[in-house]
């Protein structure tokens, strides 16, 4: 669950940082660099919080 709070959390973050640099007439590399991380960050995020999501204890048959 704590993978998907900061998935979440580093989504907004990075859609604020997008945001931010498309609304500014002059150039914020900085901005666009916490972005940049930030949007990996929630891939990073993510996948964590799917694989966690995945059973790995039980074996699964064809037949099921």
């Amino acid at each position: 669950m704590l993978y998907a709070l900061g998935a979440l959390l580093s989504l907004i973050i990075a859609v604020v940082c997008f945001v931010w640099m498309r609304g500014s007439s002059d150039q914020n590399t900085l901005l666009l660099i916490v972005g940049i991380v930030f949007a990996i960050l929630t891939i990073v995020f993510g996948g964590l919080f799917l694989s966690g999501r995945v059973n790995k204890t039980e074996d699964i048959h064809v037949t099921e």
